[in-house]
């Protein structure tokens, strides 16, 4: 029985290496990683120990210039691109000489804000090796000497190791590992490394349009975002809109004696609450009016992609510890090609410890919308408004004065949040298969994806600059993107260098 499983396991290896033959870019990008993890930790740890948020100017531009001079380290001639009260955009250029294509290479520097007290250990960006996720039990551990490895499963906890600067030092490891192994670059190479993604990119156009003309390219590689979840590298070619608003509604002035004035003063909270149950169904479709109207359908290479995914529902489910999900039995693959409607944060009076006996005075829910192809995101909260209205309430843009409050029972403030559009790119593009050929030289067949779950405005490279965007993630699903205890499963890290170099030297 023993030789039968050894028989086996050898002819597996044999299938897997006849179907299956690694770029020299991507194996040169091994080797060297291999020699040199602990110098490639540690620059990463640099990086990631500089908080990130954008609205902190100075620790952004700290960001921004160490950022420049690793490039620089590089051979990359490196610059800022500059607006008026905007964090810079890190742009880097390689020329190569007879080179017909050029690549474009994005990725955003700053990180979602943090919550030092929810983050284990307090300090989100002092960076911290663990032997494993810690959801799986995974303990602190230090940093190995020089003579011993790391191991692949090891995560790196920190603010932005997956989201989003673990791309940019694997462009500098796939940098170091094709200069060492003298394999040429086979492409004009643009990095442009923006500053305030997590904010919503508001500057990001003005960037743009101020520098067209360093921004022609045959296509932009945005390096965000997670693999599959099954560890499979995936390939992107959209990616959701999103915007988002705020509503308030007010019940007394003051929190009331729930005693004194229960069944009398109405609750704001459970008004709140009602507004919100209006919005959705039990299966989680959208009940406001108008709100799927006018999404793009897919192609039949995209319907392809689907049927070719792996189902990785039940495993989600079982690693979640959820029964159940939305959807009447769709895919999570096919839900994130619609729009949806989440309820991000909901806040009136308090719980736990702190809770009290009492009427609250106003209840807010905060909520985004993720939008797809051919959904306008201004119209889309102009329909959650009406939805409001619909319900009986008025709505106001600021805080209700004395006689708004008598004289209508039901008030709404909905403040109106930044947002952009969705966007996607053809399948069926020569400059998409052949990021797919060179992707696939890396780590033999990919997963397609026709638009990626998350948001990123690649509308402004699509649409403004007319030139195709195709996503490259390299994070590990589970990285609490996000959250608090973001991190990094190393062999991503490592299978990214592997990417870039591919991406780098395609043809």
């Amino acid at each position: 029985m023993k030789l039968r499983f050894v028989l086996i396991a050898l002819l597996s290896l044999i299938f897997v290496s006849q179907a299956f033959s690694q770029s020299p870019a991507a194996s040169a990008a091994r080797a060297y990683r291999q020699a040199r993890e602990h110098e490639i930790i540690e620059e990463f740890a640099n990086l990631l120990s500089i908080p990130n948020v954008a609205s902190d100017t100075p620790n952004i531009r700290r960001n921004a210039q160490l950022i420049s001079q690793m490039l620089e380290k590089r051979g990359v001639k490196t610059r800022l691109l500059e607006v008026p009260e905007a964090p810079p955009v890190v742009f880097g250029e390689i020329n190569t000489p007879g080179a017909t294509r050029t690549l474009i290479f994005y990725v955003h520097y700053d990180g979602q804000p943090v919550e030092p007290a929810k983050w284990v250990g307090g300090d989100p960006f002092k960076p911290t090796l663990r032997s494993a996720s810690l959801e799986a039990g995974g303990k602190e551990i230090p940093v190995p000497v020089k003579d011993q490895k790391f191991d692949p499963e090891w995560r790196l906890y920190a603010r932005s190791t997956g989201d989003d600067k673990a791309p940019i030092i694997a462009i500098c490891a796939a940098l170091d590992a094709l200069r060492a192994s003298k394999i040429a670059i086979n492409s004009n190479i643009r990095f442009f490394f923006e500053g305030e993604e997590e904010a919503g990119s508001p500057h990001l156009e003005r960037i743009v349009e101020k520098y067209r003309d360093l921004l022609k390219a045959d296509a932009w590689l945005i390096c965000d975002g997670p693999v599959d979840q099954t560890r499979r590298q995936q390939v992107y070619f959209g990616a959701r809109g999103v915007t988002g608003l705020e509503v308030t509604v007010y019940g007394p002035r003051r929190e009331l004696h729930s005693g004194h004035y229960g069944n009398w003063a109405p609750n704001p909270a459970m008004m709140l609450a009602k507004l919100l149950a209006s919005m959705k169904d039990d299966d989680g479709r959208a009940l406001i009016k108008g709100f799927y109207d006018g999404v793009e359908s897919l192609t039949e290479t995209e319907r392809r992609a689907f049927a070719e995914a792996p189902d990785n529902d039940a495993m989600l489910r079982r690693e979640l510890g959820i029964a159940w999900t939305e959807g009447a039995g769709k895919r999570l693959i096919e839900l994130i090609n619609l729009p949806s409607l989440n309820i991000r944060g909901f806040l009136s009076s308090s719980v736990g410890a702190t809770a009290r006996n009492v009427i609250p005075s106003t209840a807010t829910a905060s909520i985004d919308i993720r939008l797809v192809k051919g959904l306008d995101h201004v119209k889309a909260v102009d329909r959650v408004i009406e939805h409001i209205r619909a319900q009986g309430y008025t709505t106001v843009a600021s805080d209700p004065d004395e006689a708004t409050r008598l004289k209508y029972p039901k008030v709404a403030k909905v403040i109106r949040q930044g947002g952009y559009n969705a966007s996607r790119t053809s399948m069926d593009l020569p400059i998409s298969k052949e990021i797919i050929a060179a992707v696939e030289s890396a780590h033999g067949r990919v997963i397609k994806m026709p638009t990626l779950g998350g948001s990123v405005p690649l509308y402004i490279f699509t649409d403004n600059l007319k030139t195709p965007c195709i996503g490259i993630p390299i994070a590990n699903h589970d990285n609490n993107q996000h959250s608090a205890n973001e991190n990094i499963r190393l062999q991503n890290l490592w299978d990214g260098i592997e990417t870039m170099a591919a991406l780098l030297t395609m043809r």
